[in-house]
């Protein structure tokens, strides 16, 4: 009975083309739905259901094992502490964003790229969260207090903002720029996809090499003492494993770009880069605990405490500067003169009706 009180669903020829997904040909919901169809969306199989599901149920497994941990680690009294609970918040925080955006998405053309711009911002939180652990504890032992190691947070803060400037600035350009020949009209994500696509990929690779650094060099480089090598080597080997599979599958639309309209329900790269993403993140968190446990006696005689500054401090900071990066792009949703594109959502809804 559900099953009827939720709208019909759309043929890509059936929705506007900010809607379309590459290589995905049926399953779309209605371009307006309001909150409550995208609610009910959830029990009905759509080219977005398993996108939300496969996010939102690992939101309550990182919660299940970040409360979990709070009652072996005291995160209130013990700075050592802090990187880690910073880095479980944003695990946290990333699939819960994501699974609303692909939830709520489909309700106007603006709310999808609202959704997004939280999207991306929570994935940058999440990409600071890491680069936070990682200052703290899997840094290799030569490169503590560098001077690489000393400005490692703060260009990490620096990067996650423009992480998320540049992701949203691939959906929508640049807002409140308007004369004729803008930046905003030559460049909105529906006119060029595969600009748009090359710079959200930039913009999310770039800070994750960057975290990664020392991790990288500890697995692929160092040799000899000095190099923190311990029994964590091994899973981080399988977390950077999946995090290269996942950018390989959101750059590259496969399988769906091979058989299109073949994966358009279940099977399709964006389901399968969840899935990716969050069993990485499971083995990100169990080297974190290994590395954190592992090297707590030796960084307590050679390196300083985590600040305030540089876990809560940082990641509220980057939080508040997302928050404002994402209000202007919004902002610049409504100051922005209509496309063809959104005059014609009127048409496609009407039609619909009609039909």
């Amino acid at each position: 009975m559900l099953s009827l009180k939720l709208p019909r669903l759309l043929s890509i020829n059936q929705v506007p083309k900010v809607f379309h997904e590459h290589s995905i040909i049926f399953g779309y919901r209605q371009p307006r739905c309001t909150a409550t169809d995208c609610l009910f969306s959830l029990f009905q199989l759509t080219n977005e259901t398993v996108n939300i599901w496969t996010h939102f149920l690992p939101t309550w497994y990182f919660v299940w094992n970040l409360l979990a941990l709070s009652y072996t680690l005291d995160f209130w009294n013990e700075a050592y502490t802090w990187p880690f609970l910073v880095f479980m918040v944003t695990a946290c925080i990333y699939p819960f964003t994501s699974s609303c955006a692909h939830t709520f998405s489909s309700m106007s053309t603006r709310a999808r790229h609202i959704c997004f711009f939280f999207d991306y911002g929570a994935l940058s939180l999440y990409s600071l969260g890491s680069a936070t652990v990682y200052a703290a504890y899997i840094m290799p032992d030569k490169w503590i207090n560098s001077t690489f190691h000393e400005w490692f947070m703060p260009l990490a803060v620096f990067n996650t903002v423009v992480c998320t400037g540049l992701s949203c600035y691939s959906r929508l350009g640049l807002p409140f720029i308007h004369f004729n020949c803008s930046i905003t009209e030559r460049f909105p994500e529906q006119e060029s996809p595969n600009m748009s696509k090359v710079l959200r990929i930039v913009a999310f690779a770039y800070p994750y090499f960057f975290d990664n650094i020392p991790l990288f060099y500890r697995l692929f480089i160092c040799t000899g003492e000095g190099c923190a090598h311990n029994e964590t080597i091994p899973i981080h080997y399988r977390h950077v494993t999946l995090a290269m599979l996942t950018g390989f599958l959101f750059a590259t639309h496969l399988p769906e770009r091979l058989a299109p309209g073949t994966f358009d329900y279940i099977g399709h790269s964006h389901q399968l880069f969840h899935i990716c993403a969050v069993i990485g993140t499971h083995f990100q968190m169990k080297a974190l605990i290994k590395d954190m446990t592992l090297r707590q006696a030796w960084l307590a005689l050679h390196a300083p405490l985590p600040s305030f500054m540089d876990t809560i401090g940082a990641i509220s900071l980057a939080l508040l500067l997302n928050l404002l990066i994402i209000a202007l792009f919004s902002l610049g949703l409504y100051w922005k003169p209509k496309t063809p594109e959104v005059r014609s959502q009127h048409y496609y809804t009407e039609k619909l009706k009609v039909d």
